[in-house]
């Protein structure tokens, strides 16, 4: 148990423990308040800021485990669909893409889940591009933008769920070929 106690996967803890207060930021005042926005949107920034981070630092180090490798993509998880059920609550992000993504992301982990015995499946250069596509795609939702910048935002979500697709599609193609 003491080789899951490091750096990459403190960090991952402290992402999911950040999502009930960005959560908190992004309905204050009724999720309206241009100040409340953006502390939302610095909040979920510096959950995929340390996604990043931790990925980087548990290669560089040697320090990646099983614990790892499964917790990092259920918390991004948590913190997308956390955002994106807020969002769709809010009636700012149509509930349509929520759906469409989280149900993607729900049976990718329980694929994890079934096939766990026979090792992680970690997350493949689709998934983090995906997840990449994801958070910033979702930011763009969060933000107060003007209203001339809604039309880049909602095809950077397209194609956000474009690559959520193919990159769940390249989960269940891998796990079948086994």
């Amino acid at each position: 148990m003491k080789k899951n106690i490091n750096l990459p996967n403190f960090l991952t803890v402290l992402r999911i423990l950040a999502v009930p207060f960005c959560a908190y930021a992004l309905f204050k005042n009724g999720g309206n308040e241009r100040n409340w926005q953006i502390l939302a949107w610095c909040g979920f920034f510096a959950i995929g800021l340390t996604d990043f981070f931790d990925g980087r630092i548990a290669r560089s180090r040697k320090q990646i485990t099983s614990f790892g490798a499964f917790l990092d993509p259920v918390a991004d998880k948590i913190a997308i669909g956390t955002a994106m059920i807020g969002l769709s609550i809010l009636g700012k992000l149509w509930w349509i893409v929520t759906i469409i993504i989280l149900t993607r992301e729900i049976a990718v982990t329980l694929l994890r889940l079934i096939v766990i015995k026979d090792g992680v499946i970690p997350a493949s250069k689709g998934g983090k591009l995906k997840t990449l596509f994801q958070g910033f795609g979702v930011g763009f939702y969060i933000l107060p933008l003007p209203s001339y910048l809604h039309l880049p935002r909602d095809i950077f979500m397209a194609i956000a769920i474009a690559l959520t697709m193919t990159s769940g599609y390249d989960y269940f193609k891998k796990v079948l070929q086994r």
